[in-house]
Order: structure tokens, then sequence, then C-alpha cells
């Protein structure tokens, strides 16, 4: 069994504040700051240059890569961190496109749903008109995926859990969907890892990416990673044929080879530093039960929920009842949504908001408990029922929301 008590005295937390957000950004390990400190001062400080080979730097984003795949159900040598969420969706996508055309040249459509976090969608827009071959983008409501996938597509592209809603795709079965009709299949594992068991082998996917710096606490900006399933990795061609891709970065040869396994889907010079925040944030989850967080996080957002309708009947639950069909996260709707979580982010209670209208609320076990979620309800029942929302002060959007 997975004691939370434990896992939450890892944790900073500033006094006053219930912190129901880290699905946006995760608290910081009091772990990080030692371990970054000290990278700084004995490492850089003190080996200088040296550190890539004394410190094994440039191990790291292997090492730290196998870290995050026994979360997401990896196996070892198939993950490796580096760059942002972003160039890591360019990077599976593309490479999915390329296995793809390889396979059948006649497909031509990327399938994803309107669930999807807009980023995904804009880096598929983005290469879609690089490549110019005819390729387009095909965008349907999350319930329509399945009966979406022919054998027109050539990459199913989908985050597993709604940013806005926390519904919870079914991963398995619609990798399936897709290989039975000659399709890849790429998945966003943005708000699931760290937040609910992930078995990327056991659904067959080919490509998933994800970030770190949500449940896995690893810090504002913290790199992300990219898997790749084993029966790819010698094949797949990288679109970002970086100077750490290559086969003999130090060989300094002017064509490019593509290097061994993963080592292929690395770009440029590993983020040190910020690596290093991460390997510390991850030894929280070296006694921790994936199957112990999912029922916890169930739980408490059930409470949530229940105690929520009972209490603000103003507010409408936007993520789907039952707990098995959503991630570790919980919308409620109002028109006034943005004015609602400010009013509560000056109160302690800090959770955040998306456009149009949800107040959205993260649930994560390691730190957070019954006692952190009644006492914001109460507090979220009294702004409600006071409508003490209704001020300027409260309406005026800041730059991040």
């Amino acid at each position: 069994m997975t004691d939370f008590d434990r896992t939450r005295a890892l944790f900073h937390m500033p006094t006053g504040v219930i912190y129901l957000d880290g699905n946006s950004l995760g608290p910081l390990p009091l772990a990080a700051t030692e371990r970054v400190a000290s990278l700084m001062t004995n490492q850089w400080g003190e080996m200088l240059i040296r550190g890539w080979n004394q410190a094994g730097w440039m191990n790291m984003p292997r090492r730290i890569g196998d870290r995050i795949g026994r979360l997401i159900g990896a196996p070892e040598d198939t993950v490796v961190m580096g760059d942002t969420l972003s160039i890591k969706v360019y990077q599976a996508l593309a490479s999915a496109i390329q296995l793809a055309a390889e396979a059948d040249p006649k497909r031509r459509v990327i399938l994803s749903d309107s669930g999807n976090f807009p980023s995904d969608l804009y880096i598929a827009e983005g290469l879609i008109g690089a490549l110019d071959r005819g390729y387009h983008l095909k965008v349907v409501e999350p319930e329509a995926v399945e009966a979406a996938i022919d054998d027109s597509i050539a990459v199913l592209m989908l985050t597993e859990v709604d940013y806005r809603t926390g519904r919870l795709h079914d991963m398995k079965a619609l990798t399936a969907k897709a290989h039975e009709a000659g399709a890849l299949a790429v998945w966003d594992l943005a708000h699931s890892a760290g937040a609910l068991p992930v078995d990327l082998a056991g659904a067959d996917a080919d490509f998933a990416v994800g970030c770190t710096y949500k449940y896995l606490n690893g810090g504002p900006g913290a790199p992300a990673f990219i898997y790749v399933a084993p029966r790819h990795l010698d094949s797949v061609r990288p679109a970002l044929s970086g100077w750490l891709g290559h086969e003999k970065p130090f060989a300094f040869d002017l064509g490019y080879r593509p290097g061994d396994g993963i080592d292929r889907m690395r770009v440029g010079t590993p983020p040190v530093i910020a690596l290093a925040a991460l390997d510390a944030a991850l030894d929280a989850w070296d006694a921790v039960d994936m199957t112990d967080v999912r029922a916890r996080s169930i739980a408490l957002s059930d409470l949530f929920i229940a105690e929520v309708e009972r209490r603000c009947p103003s507010l409408t639950l936007g993520s789907p009842r039952d707990g098995a069909s959503r991630g570790s996260q919980v919308s409620f709707l109002h028109e006034e949504g943005y004015a609602i979580m400010q009013a509560l982010i000056s109160r302690g209670v800090i959770g955040d908001f998306r456009a149009p209208n949800a107040i959205r609320f993260g649930f994560t076990p390691l730190y957070i408990g019954e006692r952190e979620v009644l006492a914001a309800v109460d507090i979220l029942s009294d702004i409600m029922n006071k409508r003490l929302w209704d001020v300027a002060q409260f309406k005026q959007k800041a730059l991040v929301t």
C-alpha cells in the first residue's frame, strides 16, 4: 500500500494554500532544491565542462527516460527525455506519418478530436503544411473517434485525458481499432503520466509523448519525453535530425546517420539543470503504486463532486460523473468561471480556468487528502452563495489563466 502521509512530506506547500492545480504545475519537491543546488555548485561549479563525462550529464535523458517508462508501462530503452512537448509531438507525428506512408502511401488523413490540446492540433497543421503532400487533419467530437477510424486514416493522434473536462479515452481499444484499419496511433500523456496507470506496451501504442511539469512535478518548463514502440525503434526516421540524435555525435560528420534505438529521437543539448530537478521529483514515485494513486484520486474527485453539487447548485459538472471515465481532474462550468477562480485563488484555493467557462481542479493524492478537499468546498460554497466573485478585480484577465 502506498503511504500518502510519506509522500505528502516530500513536497513544499505554502502556508494557507490548498493546491488543486497539480494538473497544470506540480508543487516543488523538497529534494529538488538540494539536488539542483548540488549540481550547480559541485558539478557545474567544480567540474565545469568535465561534468558531461564525470557527472553523467550526457546519459541523463536515457536514464531518466527509463524512470518515467516505469510509470507509463514502457520497456527499458524506449523512452528518452528532452526538448518541449510540442517538439516531441512534432517528432512523434512526423515519424508516424513516415511509417504509415511506407506501408500505404494512399492514406492522407490524420485523425484527432476536439478535446485534444490545441497545441497538438497546431503542430499537426504546421507539419501538414510543411509536408505539402495532400495530408489533412480531421477533427471529430471525442465520442465520434472510434466510428471515424477507417482505411483512409494514416495516423490517429489523441490526448488520453481531455485537458478541459478530464474525459478519458480507452487507449487500448482505440489503438486496436486503428491498427485493424492499418493506421498508427500517437498518444499524448500530458494529463496521464503520474495521474493514472498507463500501459503503453499492453495497449500496443506506436508512439507516446508527455510533459513532466504537471503530475510528475518536474518544475516550470521541465523537459518532455517521447516513447517509441520497440518494433519501430530501428526503422523510424526522426524528422528533427539533431546533433545528439546522430549515431556518433562527436565524430562531427557532415552527414546525418540516426543513432541506435531511442537515441535517434534526441535532438539538442540536454537541459541538465531541469533534468536534475525532475530526477529528484521522480524519487517520490519509487515507493508508489499507481493503482493506489488511481483509487485515491477517484475517491477524492468523487467527494469533491458530491459536495460541490450539494452546496453550489449554480455550478454545472463539466466532467464525466463516472470516475473510471475521467483522469485525475474535475471541471465545473459557469459563465463567470474566470472570476470565480480568481476569487478562490484570493482565498488560498488554487485551481485554474479554461475558456470558455470551466473552473478546473486537479486531485493529486501524493499531497492532497480529504481535509483539503472539504476545506476547498467550504470556501467555494461561501464564494458562490454570497456572490463574492462578482467584483471588478476578479474579472480582469491575467496573461496566464
